[in-house]
């Protein structure tokens, strides 16, 4: 006895199922691209708000000379910009942020490093002394400023009373225009250097221990491992710590405010600051909207930059790493 079974065919001049594979694929991709722009539409509303508004409302005030009140009128040009160029209190502004970050890179960083590579050993309590070290970048910037404001206070602080003992006034050192500019370069040491020796730890564990261990055994020592095995690989992250601290010191102001206000005699102002002062304290908009822009221009330039020739080498030779070891 035969069995016999007929199986239905796709009609005539179409192949199998086309029809029906083509519509279900164009019905996910349009709830997928709706889905897409559910969620990016408040991101993307309040970074239009939040970020490109400001700089086209500072842009366009930058060039009228306006008190803030009521649509700027006297239109000036670029005469704010060759103001700012003009200002001994700007031209201070650059060379105090250039002198924070020759600083930052020549002792903040490379003390990050060093504490990154010796919290990487094994130590007992190295995950408390990690703790301690980062605790301070949790702080705002303005806790931290009212933070030192007392330790330093004049005959009643921490700080003044352990000086006193060496016969030392530590309550000058934010009252002196000679000293007062290295005294805030130690207060955001304080507060930022648990955040660069973090990034460290992490890229150093990021390291094989393959490479270190064959180093040891070619006969390196500790100092040659370090030097030219954990160091280059460590690269990518110096770099994002260097783009941090550029970016940071451009845009100090907080702690600056609160510790020093910018004194005494403009000897710890800041670009932020001055703006500030310009914008807020003596009613100058248009001048303060120039300094912004010269700040935003100074970032957006670093950045560029930064992404051009450090981002896109550091990305292309992860994929390239990643795809020799698969």
């Amino acid at each position: 006895m035969t069995t016999s079974s007929t199986v239905a065919g796709p009609p005539r001049g179409e192949p199998l199922a086309d029809r029906p594979v083509a519509a279900r694929r164009r019905r996910p991709r349009r709830v997928r691209v709706g889905t897409v722009a559910v969620f990016l539409a408040p991101a993307l509303v309040l970074f239009l708000l939040l970020v490109i508004a400001p700089i086209l409302i500072a842009g366009y005030g930058s060039v009228f000379k306006w008190n803030g009140f009521g649509l700027p009128e006297n239109f000036v040009g670029l005469g704010n910009f060759t103001r700012a160029f003009d200002d001994p209190t700007f031209l201070g502004d650059l060379w105090r942020g250039a002198i924070l970050l020759v600083l930052s890179l020549v002792i903040q960083l490379p003390v990050s490093l060093g504490l990154a590579m010796l919290l990487n050993q094994r130590l007992a309590g190295r995950s408390v002394y990690r703790l301690v070290f980062f605790a301070p970048y949790v702080l705002s910037e303005v806790t931290t400023g009212v933070l030192f404001t007392l330790v330093f206070s004049p005959n009643r602080g921490l700080g003044e009373t352990m000086a006193s003992l060496f016969g030392a006034d530590a309550g000058a050192i934010f009252a002196d225009p000679d000293t007062v500019l290295y005294a805030l370069f130690l207060v955001v040491s304080w507060k930022y250097f648990g955040l660069h020796m973090i990034l460290y730890l992490a890229g150093r564990q990021a390291i094989p221990r393959e490479l270190t261990e064959a180093a040891a055994t070619d006969g390196a020592t500790a100092w040659q491992t370090f030097r030219h095995v954990t160091l280059p690989l460590l690269g990518p992250t110096i770099r994002i710590s260097v783009f941090l601290s550029v970016i940071g010191t451009i845009q100090l102001f907080d702690m600056v405010w609160v510790l020093t206000g910018g004194g005494p005699i403009h000897a710890s102002e800041t670009m932020a600051v001055t703006m500030f002062q310009y914008g807020f304290r003596r009613m100058e908009v248009g001048y303060a909207s120039a300094i912004s822009i010269v700040m935003f221009l100074l970032s957006f330039v670093f950045a560029l930059l930064y992404q051009r020739f450090v981002l896109r080498r550091d990305v292309e030779g992860a994929l390239t790493t990643r795809g020799v070891q698969g």
